[in-house]
């Protein structure tokens, strides 16, 4: 091999494998500050992870809001139509927040399936809500339609076939 080829494949392969190492050491440093999104629906179902920290979007419920009289501590249920969800918040709550309406939760999810939030987002006007709470909503809701129709038809085919009287 030439020598001025043998230095080409040294210059390609340093630039590979300083390539390789730089994206590894950018995955490992981000992997702390990735929030996966998940719905109320998908946390109860099992398919959020625990102690790790994720998010968690819906609508506030009407009339779950509870807040401790002598602390910053509030409860509070999300939920994406389909499935509620308990959320726990120390802090003071965004200006935005109200029941029935939208909100984002920051946090981990104890093995108690209680939702542990460091950081809860509200929408920011009455026309605005999260894509990805939105996009959720949607999908709770079609499944929910989705299974009543399929409930509905599977009592149609379980009726018995009466016959039509004639008169």
């Amino acid at each position: 091999m030439k020598p001025e080829r043998k230095q080409r494949l040294l210059v390609v392969v340093f630039i590979v494998v300083v390539t390789g190492l730089v994206v590894g050491l950018l995955s490992y440093a981000l992997r702390e500050n990735i929030n996966l999104f998940y719905t109320p629906s998908q946390v109860t179902a099992g398919e959020a992870p625990t102690n790790t920290q994720i998010r968690v979007g819906g609508m506030v419920v009407t009339d779950s809001f509870q807040r401790a009289s002598d602390s910053l501590d509030s409860a509070f249920l999300v939920s994406d139509g389909s499935a509620t969800l308990l959320i726990h918040y120390s802090g003071i709550l965004p200006d935005l927040f109200a029941e029935d309406e939208a909100a984002v939760a920051t946090g981990s999810l104890g093995d108690d399936g209680v939702f542990v939030a460091q950081q809860v987002l509200a929408k920011h006007d009455e026309e605005y809500t999260p894509p990805e709470v939105a996009d959720a909503m949607q999908q709770a809701i079609d499944k929910k339609a989705k299974a009543a129709t399929d409930s509905a038809q599977q009592m149609e085919n379980k009726a018995p076939n009466t016959p039509e009287a004639s008169y």
